[in-house]
């Protein structure tokens, strides 16, 4: 019998890191494609600087396949923000792993709550995320123009 499925374990698993300031270049052009989509808002290089120590990347061969931030508010909120994991990686926990990250973080650091803003929201809800908090606290929003 001839089992053409590759066998989970020779599947290359991408590590999970903290980003750095000599990832900032790799990361700006990996948000390329996805801000060119639609996918993320555009960062200067000044904002991605300023997310990139609460930042981690999925990197597999040396090649970043995932990025997220956590943009820490206050003790109170805190937002995922600009994940992005390359579309031919999707649906192998990446980006699960890179949201646990983010929440490990926020918990360490005594964040209240972690709010995520998407148009995936299946997966936030696969991560844990839901439309109401306790007491049926939910987020509402208000857009003051056309374009970011």
């Amino acid at each position: 019998m001839n089992d053409t499925h590759p066998n989970p374990e020779s599947i290359p698993v991408p590590s999970i890191r903290s980003a750095t300031a000599q990832d900032l270049k790799k990361i700006d052009l990996f948000l390329a494609d996805f801000v060119a989509a639609g996918r993320v808002l555009p960062r200067t290089i000044d904002e991605l600087e300023l997310l990139i120590p609460t930042g981690f990347i999925a990197e597999l061969n040396g090649q970043i396949v995932g990025f997220v931030t956590l943009e820490i508010y206050s003790k109170k909120l805190a937002e995922i923000r600009s994940l992005c994991v390359r579309p031919i990686m999707q649906g192998q926990g990446i980006g699960k792993n890179l949201i646990n990250a983010c929440i490990e973080l926020a918990t360490s650091r005594n964040v209240f709550e972690v709010m995520a803003i998407t148009s995936t929201e299946d997966f936030f809800r696969n991560c844990g995320f839901d439309f109401t908090l306790p007491g049926e606290k939910k987020a509402l929003f208000l857009q003051t123009r056309d374009t970011p």
